[in-house]
């Protein structure tokens, strides 16, 4: 079971041109803004990456402005793991359960998945705030992620499993944010 004391966000990659070319980007954007919003309410600590964002671009405006305070991570490698900036940041939150999302799945998503999992976390994959530009390819990601022991999840599994009771003292806030 996820918990909000050992729980963090990781949002991979969701940047300019490429992050408007995906699959059903309308659900993808309100998820991930969904899970952005729901982790500051939740106090998690949020890992923020972007491939090569002076190829690529920022962050979506929509996501970013929800990000304030925070800085992106930039990256060369598909893995956010080949960022010592991410895994000094990673380490220094004490989390051991990730909650991933982003895009693409198959690619960046993917590769981190993989690296996090042989480095001993548990990651759950928020499977409606991941994408692809091809839905195929979103498919056989997170298959993938799966066959390694990633955990499948969804913005509102995630979330109202994390915590636990409409007795909790974010529940009407957390509500309000995925209606």
């Amino acid at each position: 079971m996820l918990s909000q004391d050992d729980a963090a966000l990781v949002i991979v990659d969701v940047q300019g041109k490429l992050a408007q070319l995906m699959d059903d980007r309308e659900t993808l954007f309100a998820n991930l803004q969904r899970m952005a919003r729901s982790a500051r309410v939740l106090g998690l600590p949020i890992l923020w990456a972007e491939q090569i964002p002076e190829k690529l671009g920022p962050t979506i405006p929509e996501l970013a402005a929800l990000l304030e305070g925070l800085s992106p991570i930039s990256k060369t490698s598909f893995s956010c793991t080949g960022s010592g900036e991410f895994l000094a940041l990673l380490d220094a939150c004490g989390r051991r359960q990730l909650l991933l999302t982003g895009i693409e799945a198959h690619i960046c998503v993917y590769n981190t998945a993989a690296d996090l999992l042989a480095q001993g976390y548990e990651v759950q994959v928020v499977e409606d705030a991941v994408g692809a530009r091809i839905a195929s390819n979103k498919s056989v990601g997170v298959r993938r992620m799966c066959d390694l022991g990633a955990v499948l999840t969804s913005t509102e599994m995630a979330l109202f499993e994390m915590m636990g009771s409409a007795e909790h003292p974010s529940f009407r806030d957390i509500q309000a944010i995925v209606k």
